[in-house]
């Protein structure tokens, strides 16, 4: 018997290493790179393709959504000068999450979820309620797990590690390089 597609919003191979081990057990994983905070446009590019071998080594299915930092800008337009963690975050979290659910509708994926919860720079609480929100809205499911509990990260950084994966140094955005 199959088992279901789950659509995981991944914004790295880092982050995504333990999530992918952890749900390949019981869903096929499907990845869906939707990262328009992502800046510059190189940097974009380079976890897109560090995130497409790993894919491609392990077997999963790798989608890519248009780069389009003009709607991100416009998302989080006023936020410029908030703090990490704050609403300018889940400004962000709120479109790549609407995105993701939206692909996992138009595609007849149920269920969706996302890596951002691993990152301890991230607050998996606001992450996980506008996750939910939004499955929610879309009549979808969204498997609200945060992937930092039981020392997520620091097994996600072992596997990058032994992966050689690039280790970016800051969240994505223009903001956060600061």
């Amino acid at each position: 018997m199959s088992k279901e597609k789950i659509l995981i919003h991944a914004c790295c191979a880092t982050c995504a290493g333990y999530v992918l081990e952890q749900l390949s057990a019981d869903f096929t994983p499907v990845i869906y790179y939707c990262n328009p905070n992502i800046h510059p446009e190189e940097e974009y590019v380079l976890r897109s393709s560090e995130l497409q071998k790993y894919a491609a080594a392990q077997n999963i299915s790798f989608i890519e959504d248009p780069y389009d930092p003009q709607q991100w800008l416009a998302q989080v337009k006023g936020l410029e000068n908030e703090p990490e963690k704050g609403f300018r975050c889940d400004r962000c979290f709120a479109l790549r999450l609407q995105k993701t659910a939206a692909y996992a509708s138009r595609n007849n994926i149920s269920i969706f979820t996302t890596t951002l919860t691993i990152s301890p720079h991230k607050s998996s609480q606001h992450i996980l309620e506008i996750g939910q929100k939004i499955a929610d809205e879309n009549c979808l499911k969204f498997l609200a797990r945060n992937f930092k509990k039981q020392d997520g990260y620091k097994k996600t950084m072992e596997i990058a590690r032994s992966q050689n994966f690039y280790r970016q140094k800051y969240c994505g955005c223009v903001y956060s390089v600061r």
